[in-house]
């Protein structure tokens, strides 16, 4: 039961990187926006969801105690509206000049959430905060496999509404900038309109994804939303499939399957005293993985789909 209990585990962190991979392939993969700061996205969700869902805490701004769906849709909201804001800043640079960008504003924000404490709690991160299935959690077995069926289903209702959304006259306009802006622009469609349209749309799913970590694992600090997040979220898009949401979903179980198998395997081979240099090996085994998968199918294993 152990087992069970863990491989649920596993799979519901696994889903909400998925979702977060189904906010980048609507960025990078419909649009071609090359968004380098989405651990900031993700962790501005996250700390939303916390706000609002948690008990009033002394010394601390927020603290509404609201319920878990009220932190979701808030980090949803937030996120897009953060997003939207770096968009309209952001997005007349060219794609390198895009991708620093929002690389110093995912530095800023996390460097706010370790520093603003009568918000964030700094530091020392924000507990207490309220858990789906939180009477179940005596029960490792029922309570991580309520979870994972929870986030499964959001998962699913993402892909679903993404796949239709990709399939209608805007998904084909953002397709259609991608390839030839100069194209679309004459034909009259405003490419910097959509292009802040698909920005703040893909940055509200990673907001959302946020606040489903925040809820699930129960606490966040700043050392959550680091920029190796951020490797691992493009890692995910590009050995599933850049354009391919289901590809989205799968790198994100595939690489974060191999991120924890080699945790487990630095932990168990290395004394204590080495394994906080041996953890880069991960990063090592992602990168080598990235490289292989790229020699054998350059567009991931699951191409995106020609319309």
């Amino acid at each position: 039961m152990e087992f069970v209990a863990y491989g649920a585990f596993f799979l519901t962190l696994a889903m909400s990187y998925a979702i977060i991979s189904l906010g980048l392939n609507v960025q990078w993969g419909q649009t071609g926006l090359f968004n380098v700061g989405v651990a900031g996205f993700v962790g501005v969700g996250a700390y939303v969801a916390g706000i609002v869902t948690t008990p009033a805490v002394d010394g601390r701004l927020g603290g509404f105690d609201l319920p878990i769906a009220a932190g979701w849709i808030a980090a949803a909201l937030v996120g897009g509206f953060v997003s939207f804001l770096v968009g309209a800043l952001t997005l007349r640079l060219r794609s390198d000049y895009l991708a620093i960008t929002t690389f110093g504003i995912a530095l800023s924000l996390q460097l706010g959430f370790q520093n603003l404490e009568s918000l964030t709690g700094g530091v020392f991160g924000m507990g207490f905060i309220p858990r789906a299935f939180g009477g179940l959690q005596d029960d490792a077995v029922l309570f991580n496999l309520a979870n994972l069926g929870l986030a499964a289903a959001l998962v699913l209702s993402l892909y679903l509404l993404l796949e239709h959304l990709a399939r209608s006259p805007w998904g084909r306009v953002l397709r259609a900038v991608r390839e030839d802006e100069m194209a679309a622009q004459s034909l009259g469609k405003s490419p910097v309109i959509l292009r802040l349209q698909a920005f703040a749309l893909g940055g509200g799913i990673m907001g959302l994804a946020g606040g489903v970590q925040a809820q699930f694992i129960g606490f966040i600090a700043p050392a959550n939303y680091l920029p190796m997040m951020t490797f691992q979220v493009w890692a995910m898009l590009i050995v599933g499939g850049s354009g391919n949401n289901r590809g989205a979903i799968l790198g994100a179980v595939l690489v974060w399957a191999i991120w924890a198998v080699s945790g487990g395997l630095i932990s168990e081979v290395f004394p204590p005293e080495h394994q906080a240099r041996a953890a880069s090996l991960q990063i090592v085994i992602i990168g080598v993985m990235l490289c292989l998968v790229l020699l054998w199918r350059p567009q991931g294993i699951l191409p995106e789909r020609r319309r």
